[in-house]
């Protein structure tokens, strides 16, 4: 599944360009710097390394990734970049919104509605392997991400990259 389509040719090799600059960069200064969508850099990424599932599985990722353990949770914009660790809690829907309440420092409502598609992504950043799961909306950009966490080592935790690949496989069927 495409979150977003590219509208020309030229765009594409714009984030082609940009990507081949920097193949293991921040993907929104990639996108930024070709003028596209972060959605679009992801659709240009080595085979295997963004998979995209239809966002219809929102419940079921969040439910598999609360097994997890401790995530980590970065919400993106122009401005900030917020980084939260914590258990995903348990959600309730209600009219369009996903509220996230427990004893975590993630907590909020999420319009569960603007999400498109979501994406696991596992590629190189800044020379390390680095897997995470990105619900998309229908503009192409993150509405948030959350991230396999790192040990003590800096090398992904192993049970939780094994939920990841698990989890990514078994929908990506």
């Amino acid at each position: 599944m495409t979150a977003v389509a590219y509208n020309t040719p030229e765009r594409r090799e714009r984030a082609l360009a940009a990507l081949n600059e920097k193949p293991d960069g921040i993907v929104e200064a990639i996108a930024g710097k070709a003028d596209v969508t972060p959605a679009e850099v992801l659709e240009i990424l080595p085979q295997g390394a963004a998979v995209t599932i239809p966002a219809e599985q929102f419940s079921a990722i969040w439910s598999d990734m609360m097994t997890w353990g401790e995530v980590l949770m970065i919400v993106q914009t122009a401005d900030i970049v917020l980084e939260v660790p914590g258990f995903l809690p348990e959600g309730t829907e209600s009219h369009g919104w996903f509220n996230i309440h427990g004893d975590s420092p993630i907590g909020g409502h999420i319009k569960k509605d603007n999400c498109h598609a979501i994406s696991f992504v596992d590629r190189a950043f800044h020379g390390r392997r680095s897997c995470s799961v990105w619900f998309m909306n229908a503009n192409g950009q993150a509405m948030f991400k959350v991230f396999v966490r790192r040990d003590e080592n800096k090398e992904l935790k192993a049970d939780q990259l094994s939920k990841f690949e698990t989890l990514r496989d078994s929908l990506s069927r």
